[in-house]
């Protein structure tokens, strides 16, 4: 099977909408988190959020959208857009002048487009109010085109004249994931030469508050230190949204278009832990089977990994079942270095795959590890992983990253340094 580059990115993120932005926040270690307008009501316990700066999408009508002017969208196309299928649009876009690609390109029969999210909240509830309140004829035509978990595949699709496979991967936070590694496989098997893969999710009152009804999101008020994996004193995720795009292309297909990779995708695995429907093995046994099935399809070891960039969404619950999975996978007395960009950015749910793989291929593009902020009482069961604290100016050769998500559904995804 042939090789697959990564050779296109766009972001964007709480920690920056551009390439060069996320890279420093990345080796300085600072972090999107603030309080959010949103949620400063009596009828929000949370307060803060990894929010999407430069994007002022909190009114029903797309039309009053505030954004960047290079992302601007035809009135035709916004109409059924919600918050995060904006964020996805900018973020392809970046994607696609990243990658030099043409419009032949994008409509090649051999280019396809997977997509993750869990839909819009918000536009699912003011669809559904506006019914109860005035009848259902009175409802926007595009309504369902609008909210539903596929909308992103549905209007990204039909905007950008996608011809190739499409589809919309849904496992909750394992979700551009398994996006990514499909789409790998889909090229590995002949079926696609090109696959774009966007993850995204809104970033608003509705896409964020629900979680305190599951008790998994931090309290905390102090932007700086709310979102805290692996310490020991950690009590909770806190959410973001946003977008992230990946253009993933056969070898011969980027040096025919003089493309430059960003980094070399060898291997993907999965595994279901068959335990609960909202919380991980205490084992972490489907993790387990995921990293291994990852290192199985890439024909390495694990001794052959050099960091990972850890799921570990700083619950309690979800890093604990983590590091029994990783000190299983890298027994003692191996060393690998392990950190959690979640501390930076928050949670992005369905999107946090394919946002922290984008940020383990810029760890490999530019050389650097990155740490894991806000740690001050590390939990006692890393035991003899290490974790990074601080960012590391240090040229990895491969690295691993990790998605979780509810049903127990986990994904490890693997990549390389380009030649």
């Amino acid at each position: 099977m042939e090789e697959v580059w990564i050779t296109g990115m766009g972001l964007i993120t709480s920690v920056g909408n551009d390439r060069e932005t996320v890279t420093d926040n990345l080796l300085e270690l600072k972090h999107g988190i603030e309080l959010h307008p949103e949620l400063q009501g009596e009828d929000s316990p949370v307060k803060i959020a990894g929010t999407v700066k430069e994007f002022e999408v909190s009114s029903s009508d797309p039309e009053d959208w505030e954004y960047p002017e290079q992302y601007r969208v035809p009135r035709a196309i916004l109409r059924s857009f919600s918050p995060h299928v904006l964020y996805a649009w900018s973020s392809l876009r970046q994607a696609i002048d990243d990658a030099s690609l043409s419009e032949d390109d994008l409509h090649d029969p051999d280019a396809g487009l997977y997509t993750s999210s869990g839909g819009s909240m918000r536009s699912i509830h003011k669809h559904f109010e506006k019914m109860d309140q005035r009848g259902v004829m009175a409802c926007n035509p595009l309504a369902i085109v609008a909210s539903i978990a596929g909308t992103l595949t549905f209007n990204l699709v039909a905007a950008l004249g996608i011809r190739g496979s499409s589809t919309g991967l849904v496992s909750a936070c394992a979700s551009s994931g398994h996006a990514l590694g499909m789409a790998l496989d889909e090229i590995r098997l002949g079926r696609q030469k090109r696959m774009l893969v966007v993850g995204a999710e809104d970033c608003n009152f509705e896409s964020i508050v629900p979680f305190c009804g599951m008790r998994a999101l931090s309290l905390d008020n102090d932007p700086d230190r709310a979102s805290r994996p692996f310490d020991k004193t950690r009590n909770g995720f806190v959410g973001t949204g946003g977008a992230v795009s990946l253009v993933l292309e056969t070898k011969s297909e980027a040096q025919r278009r003089g493309a430059e990779p960003y980094a070399k995708f060898i291997g993907w695995g999965q595994g279901s832990d068959g335990h609960n429907v909202a919380i991980s093995h205490p084992e972490g046994r489907g993790l387990n089977r995921a990293m291994t099935q990852a290192l199985k399809d890439a024909k390495i070891s694990a001794t052959d990994i050099d960091y990972v960039n850890a799921h570990a969404p700083s619950t309690s619950i979800g890093d604990a079942s983590e590091l029994k999975a990783l000190k299983s996978v890298f027994p003692a007395p191996q060393e690998v270095k392990i950190s959690s960009t979640k501390a930076l950015t928050g949670h992005g749910l369905s999107l946090s795959s394919i946002m922290e793989a984008s940020f383990c291929c810029l760890a490999l593009k530019d050389g650097f590890l990155p740490g894991s902020a806000h740690v001050t009482e590390p939990d006692p069961e890393i035991g003899h992983l290490t974790l990074l604290r601080q960012t590391e100016r240090t040229q990895a050769k491969r690295i691993l990253s990790n998605s979780s998500g509810f049903g127990g559904a986990n994904v490890s995804v693997i990549f390389e340094q380009a030649d």
